[in-house]
């Protein structure tokens, strides 16, 4: 799997986070997103959910979203 893809959404106030984050997964298979809204992290996390992503918080106001691979 190739490295994930860097999106940058620091000063960014939701929903831009997550429509950045919908926007790169288009073209990848994972990524790392930076994001410090204080519900960034929720609605990343919902955005994850709906398109039955994997989603992890790396740190604080930093997650990543992956595809998940087929059993």
């Amino acid at each position: 799997m190739a490295d994930p893809v860097i999106v940058h959404a620091r000063g960014m106030k939701c929903p831009w986070p997550a429509l950045r984050a919908a926007r790169a997964m288009r073209d990848a298979d994972a990524i790392r997103i930076e994001a410090d809204d204080p519900i960034a992290g929720r609605e990343l996390e919902a955005l994850a959910r709906q398109h039955g992503w994997s989603f992890t918080v790396l740190d604080t106001h930093c997650y990543a979203l992956s595809q998940i691979a087929p059993d």
